[in-house]
């Protein structure tokens, strides 16, 4: 039995703007009933400003909760601040998912993704229609590695690179690939294998400044906002060659707990970012 948040089964038993939208500026799905879970998402936008958004979801209660909390957290944000939202954002507001529900949320974040793909100022716009009119032939599909679960190469792609993930299990919790007959499982290793080879490229080409500027985007996007939850932070302090020195502030600087938070969370971060020869020390 997993282990779910209260935030969670609240929004599994209560879910929030559940329906559909007359006449919706932005509509967009994920999933597929086949494969067992699906989601609907509506969205009324009106000065570039989501005024409401609605669900319909096929799927298990870490889908519902996904899908209710999304609807909450997109309403009264603007367009650009929506698209902005990814899985990792939805799982934070719920209080975490299990690894092996992950997938849900990635599903909430895909269904967005898709909803503005299609929108426009002007409205709802379907760009499989226009291109059938306009050219005669129907968009370039995606690349499908798994089958089972109807899962392309770019969502394996954009799952690996917004958590951080390193195995093939991993990309399973998060996406269902390879959760079926097991074939595709070489492929994402490949993926995965690319994606940080490509990573590990672009670092080693980066000048001095490109590489502090990248450290500091670490710490300010990722790391300080989960300390500041808990009223501490961290500070950037000095940087040679992969030693990364910092310093922590607030509550974080007088716990007992800072070795652990350094070099368990903090350099963990860093290392999922910036590769793993990456080390953390507290400035003196």
């Amino acid at each position: 039995m997993w282990d779910y948040s209260e935030k969670v089964m609240d929004h599994y038993r209560n879910p929030r703007n559940v329906g559909s939208i007359d006449n919706a500026d932005a509509v967009g799905v994920a999933g597929s009933l086949t494969c067992g879970d699906q989601l609907k998402i509506y969205l009324k936008i009106e000065n570039n400003i989501v005024t409401d958004a609605k669900f319909q979801t096929f799927g298990c209660g870490s889908a519902v909760a996904s899908s209710s909390i999304l609807t909450e957290m997109i309403i009264g944000k603007t367009v650009d601040e929506v698209r902005k939202i990814t899985n990792k954002d939805i799982a934070d507001e719920l209080g975490g998912l299990p690894p092996e529900k992950m997938h849900c949320s990635v599903m909430g974040y895909e269904a967005l993704e898709d909803a503005l793909k299609h929108y426009s100022a002007d409205g709802y716009v379907d760009l499989d229609e226009i291109l059938d009119e306009h050219y005669g032939k129907p968009e370039k599909k995606e690349k499908m590695v798994c089958t089972c679960f109807e899962v392309t190469e770019n969502a394996i792609w954009d799952a690996i690179k917004v958590n951080g993930l390193k195995t093939v299990e991993e990309v399973t919790n998060y996406t269902k690939a390879g959760g079926a007959c097991g074939k595709c499982k070489s492929a994402i290793q490949d993926i995965i294998d690319t994606y940080y080879n490509k990573q590990k490229t672009e670092i080693e080409k980066l000048t001095p400044t490109q590489w502090i500027l990248k450290v500091n985007n670490v710490i300010e996007t990722q790391i300080s906002p989960e300390l500041q939850k808990d009223g501490g932070d961290i500070e950037l302090v000095d940087i040679k060659n992969k030693t990364i020195y910092v310093k922590l502030k607030g509550r974080c600087s007088g716990c007992k707990n800072s070795t652990m938070t350094l070099k368990n969370f903090a350099q963990k971060v860093l290392q999922d970012s910036l590769g793993t020869d990456v080390t953390v020390i507290e400035a003196e």
